[in-house]
């Protein structure tokens, strides 16, 4: 029998397993694990709980040594997404997803639903991200890019839109119009108040000898 391996046909597995992500993504996830299910002592030994990261929101992965991690992770999941997902061309995520803060943020949260869901003890959060999280994902993809990267990365069609947004014009516009609201607000409180006051009811004192009414001195007034 012939054992030479470079003349055996290569096998390859009919699915790939969901990509775990590095040591790091996995201590990530370890310790808000803990947050939600430790008893007293471990939570606190976390420190602050707002500042955890959560690999699914990657601005709030503040460490280099996560950042880069959790980068090759969602790599290796849009890899796989990519193979074992799309079949057809429009489907498939565009090798400049980087570059597309949209996808980015996205993609992290549709890697975090998957791993969640192959977590469970039952199949119904997976079909759950089948059924919605999976094919939303891929209409906002489509919709977003339209194809404008089908041969390549193009510059952000946006870009001029978000640089009016961001002139010291329509930010001065803009800030006006909110302190305007601000003010009429104030106003409004203000009548709001006088109202309250007017419409309280008002003791009277009555003089026992002579059956007289007269006013309650000013003072605190029932409410």
């Amino acid at each position: 029998m012939n054992t030479d391996a470079a003349r055996e046909p290569l096998v390859a597995s009919m699915v790939r397993p969901f990509p775990e992500g590095g040591s790091m993504v996995r201590l990530a996830y370890r310790e808000l694990s803990i947050a939600a299910n430790g008893d007293k002592d471990q939570v606190k030994a976390l420190g602050p709980l707002h500042m955890l990261p959560r690999p699914w929101d990657p601005p709030t992965c503040r460490r280099p040594e996560l950042r880069e991690q959790l980068w090759e992770w969602l790599e290796e999941v849009v890899s796989w997404l990519n193979r074992e997902y799309t079949w057809d061309v429009a489907g498939a995520i565009p090798p400049c997803w980087p570059q597309h803060p949209h996808l980015m943020h996205e993609i992290a949260v549709l890697a975090d639903q998957r791993r969640r869901a192959g977590l469970a003890f039952d199949s119904n959060a997976m079909e759950e991200w089948h059924r919605y999280a999976l094919p939303a994902f891929a209409d906002r993809m489509r919709n977003r890019l339209k194809d404008h990267c089908e041969d390549g990365h193009q510059g952000w069609p946006g870009r001029g839109r978000y640089a009016r947004f961001t002139s010291d014009q329509t930010v001065h516009e803009r800030q006006e119009t909110y302190a305007a609201d601000v003010r009429t607000t104030a106003l409004g409180r203000k009548i709001e108040h006088k109202v309250e006051q007017e419409s309280r009811p008002r003791l009277a004192s009555v003089n026992l000898d002579t059956g007289e009414l007269g006013d309650v001195p000013d003072g605190p007034q029932p409410e």
